[in-house]
Formats: structure tokens, C-alpha cells, sequence
């Protein structure tokens, strides 16, 4: 699988992933649970950020997690064992070229991986493939698109825009989100629903300021930096100006939104 993984796999961006996904558990997976005995694929699993609340939501399911990076599987099965869980498995595997038979699975589990694919609707093909008959795919995006806070700042927003930039020159899309309805259409999903899961971080969630506006989103764009500054999309002065104003935006003044998607679909056939 060729991706374009813009945001590296250094243990900085190791710790990004997990204060992400530490401080979404309720907002995006309080609703994500599996029945006992039923085989789930979680597509794309990285370093396991998710895959931990994917198995503690669903203890008695059977879950393989597969990921092209040999690394990243080595600490998410790290991650795993180190958290006492018993109900997932590791492989490594490429999405587009997957060693399973068709109809393996009752339900495949999809987060943060679209996003980085030069090809989504093919790697959905190939996924609802392995589906069975009735079984369900969930799929969760992020949309950069969707942030805006306060105070206002455009040196902020020319900075977000360098990480889109960059993702798209390496195949990917950073506003993924908003298109999860007709990718998985075009895939021959059915019965699909989309719902927006809002971010809204104001002066009164300490833990939401530190755990998302901080450590994950204007984390993720300052990791970008050096990318940016070296294709030319920005000057130094410029992008270092944006990202004091994003972190100006975890003063107890600021506020900050996002929103990430979520899609629950169908093989009906």
C-alpha cells in the first residue's frame, strides 16, 4: 500500500496519536462495540492508539489488526500486552493487495487511514470484499476543513493549509471527512449514516486544551514545518507567527473546534 504518511513515525508523532486518541474515546467510540464471537478486521490499526479502545469496547470479539508498517505493529502489539488484553491479534498487511478470503469478517473498522490513500473507494472495494453478506464497515475521518477558532488569525489558517498542501502532494486528502457518504457509495456500501462528531474546546476543558488543541492538533501542524519551509508553500516567519496563534488559542480566552466524521455502513451484497 502506498501511502503518504506526512506525519512520519517518530515517537513524537507516536505520543501525538495516543493523547488523540486519549482524549477522544467518549466522543468518537462510546458508540463502537462488537458482539461476542464476531471476527473484526480494524484496517490501518498504526501504532494501536485506537486498537485499544477498539478491544476493551468489545472484549469478547476476535480482532485482527493489520498495518503495512512492521514498526508500527511492533508497538501497537506493545500497546496491547502492555494494557492486559487478550482479544487481538497483529499482521502485516497491505490494503490493497489483503491475504484474507472473501466473507472473513463480520465487521471491519477503518480510522485515520482514508485520509492518507491515493485511492479510497478501490481500498473500500477491496475491504466490503472480505465483508460478509449484512456485516458492517465503520470508517472515521477527520475534515481539516472544518477548523476554525478564536481569536481569528490567518497566519494560522495558512498554516493548517501547509499540511493539507502536503498531504495532497503525497496522494492523500486532509478533508476526507466531509466525503465519507459518497466514497462509501461508490464503493456499493448500503444503509450508510454519517454523523459529525464536534470538537469544542473553550476555556472551561483544561484537559481538552492540553489534550487536543495542544498536543494533537497544532502538534500535528507544527510537525509539518520542515516539510512546508522546503517545498515553499510558506516562509519561517510566517508559519512559526501561525502556530504562537494556534497555541493562543489554548489561552483561557481561546476557543477551538473541529470536527471529525464517522460512518456506519453496510454489505448488502
Amino acid at each position: 500500500m502506498t501511502t503518504g504518511y506526512v506525519h512520519g513515525y517518530a515517537e513524537r508523532e507516536n505520543i501525538r496519536l495516543n493523547d488523540q486518541a486519549s482524549t477522544l474515546v467518549e466522543l468518537l467510540h462510546s458508540d463502537t462495540a462488537y458482539p461476542a464471537g464476531s471476527k473484526v478486521l480494524e484496517a490501518g490499526c498504526g501504532v494501536g492508539a485506537q486498537t485499544i479502545t477498539l478491544a476493551a469496547n468489545s472484549p469478547d470479539a476476535d480482532i485482527l489488526s493489520i498495518d503495512i508498517s512492521a514498526r508500527s505493529l511492533a508497538e501497537a502489539e506493545r500497546r496491547i500486552t502492555e494494557a492486559g488484553l487478550k482479544n487481538v491479534r497483529f499482521q502485516q498487511a497491505d490494503i490493497f493487495d489483503l491475504p484474507f478470503e472473501e466473507d472473513s469478517f463480520d465487521h471491519i473498522f477503518v480510522c485515520f487511514v482514508l485520509e492518507h490513500l491515493p485511492r479510497p473507494v478501490e481500498a473500500l472495494v477491496i475491504l466490503k470484499r472480505l465483508l460478509k453478506v449484512g456485516g458492517t464497515i465503520t470508517v472515521i475521518e477527520g475534515d481539516h476543513g472544518s477548523t476554525y477558532f478564536h481569536p481569528e488569525s490567518a497566519a494560522a489558517h495558512q498554516a493548517i493549509q501547509c499540511q493539507v498542501q502536503l498531504q495532497a502532494q503525497a496522494g492523500g486528502n486532509s478533508n476526507i471527512g466531509r466525503e465519507l457518504y459518497p466514497l462509501l457509495t461508490a464503493a456499493g456500501f448500503q444503509d450508510t449514516r454519517v454523523s459529525p462528531r464536534m470538537v469544542y474546546v473553550d476555556g472551561s476543558k483544561p484537559h481538552m486544551i492540553e489534550g487536543f488543541t495542544r498536543n494533537t492538533f497544532t502538534a500535528m501542524i507544527e510537525g509539518v514545518r520542515e516539510a512546508a519551509l522546503a517545498t515553499g508553500l510558506i516562509d519561517a516567519e510566517r508559519f512559526d507567527a501561525g502556530i504562537a496563534d494556534l497555541y493562543r488559542t489554548a489561552a483561557p480566552d481561546g476557543v477551538f473546534c473541529y470536527t471529525f466524521f464517522k460512518a456506519l455502513a453496510t454489505r448488502r451484497a
